[in-house]
């Protein structure tokens, strides 16, 4: 299994919990299904699905954990039609108006009355821990699906002492140099992706795709003053991904040549094949963080 999107978070003290000591505390929180009244349960799961029976993945330095959620389908419509019709009756039979108060006390009925025959969607979020890089490396395309995982995760274990990435340099100032100057760091070829604000009205945004970003109308709009957001980079032979200013990497795509070499040891079941894919996706992510830390400047020693 690999990653499309990162959320790196980097722990402000070590991390010294072990794998065993983990899985105890993750177990304690295992995940449970909605009961007739729950609109959503949080809950560890095993990484490898029905082909494991842990709930962490210990592979060489890095262990892998993955959260579920189940959610309870009820859209807003039908809640509110459901509300209406109970008003409307309680108004034709008492003859009286109902008011605001009333009918958030309606709601609340009415959900429950209804979500015992709701549908419901599971979802699940895959991270994992490099202790000796002192990072949690988050799955998720969206802050809110990452922050879950660490609410639960800091709840589950007591304490999870993490931060965004803090580089000494500021990321939306680099990767604008690097548009400018039609160059990127080391290791990175600016690809055809990028979105451009303007920092004294963010709601100003250009966006450009499976366009050549060298262009004269990309380098007005340089000129003008707006500065990157986003931007589609090629990374060594082994991926494309898209940057973002506040480090997050998102819509990653191993290269075919990547995958190739990724595959040619045959697994022999599903077990064994999802260690090997963790395996060396963690390696080669790890060899990606440090030059993208590197890309602005290195992270700074001390939280700013």
């Amino acid at each position: 299994m690999f990653f499309k999107n990162l959320r790196i978070y980097k722990f402000t003290k070590p991390f010294l919990l072990s794998p065993e000591e983990l899985e105890e505390k993750l177990a304690e929180h295992a995940f449970q299904g909605c009961g007739k009244h729950d609109q959503s349960k949080y809950g560890w799961v095993e990484p490898l699905g029905r082909h494991g029976q842990m709930l962490t993945h210990v592979t060489g330095e890095h262990i892998m954990i993955c959260g579920m959620k189940e959610e309870k389908i009820l859209p807003a419509s039908v809640v509110n039609d459901a509300v209406q019709e109970k008003v409307e009756e309680i108004e034709a039979k008492q003859g009286r108006k109902i008011f605001r108060k009333e009918k958030l006390q309606l709601k609340d009925e009415v959900t429950l009355t209804l979500l015992p025959k709701a549908f419901s969607r599971t979802s699940k979020t895959f991270a994992y821990f490099s202790p000796k890089e002192n990072l949690l490396v988050v799955n998720a395309s969206s802050a809110n699906k990452a922050e879950e995982l660490l609410a639960y995760l800091r709840s589950s274990i007591e304490s999870l002492p993490v931060i965004p990435p803090n580089t000494k340099l500021i990321s939306s100032d680099v990767m604008t140099l690097w548009l400018q100057n039609q160059a990127a760091a080391e290791h990175f070829d600016i690809n055809q992706q990028c979105e451009l604000y303007d920092p004294a009205a963010d709601s100003n945004v250009i966006r450009c795709k499976g366009q050549d970003l060298y262009s004269d109308e990309v380098a007005g709009h340089l000129a003008a003053g707006k500065q990157v957001k986003n931007l589609g980079v090629l990374w060594k032979d082994s991926l494309s991904c898209v940057i973002g200013d506040d480090l997050t990497v998102k819509s990653i795509k191993f290269t075919d040549m990547f995958m190739e070499k990724a595959g040619e040891r045959d697994a022999e079941s599903a077990a064994e094949q999802f260690d090997q894919d963790f395996a060396v996706m963690s390696l080669e992510l790890s060899r990606f963080i440090k030059h993208l830390f590197g890309a602005f400047g290195g992270l700074q020693e001390k939280v700013v």
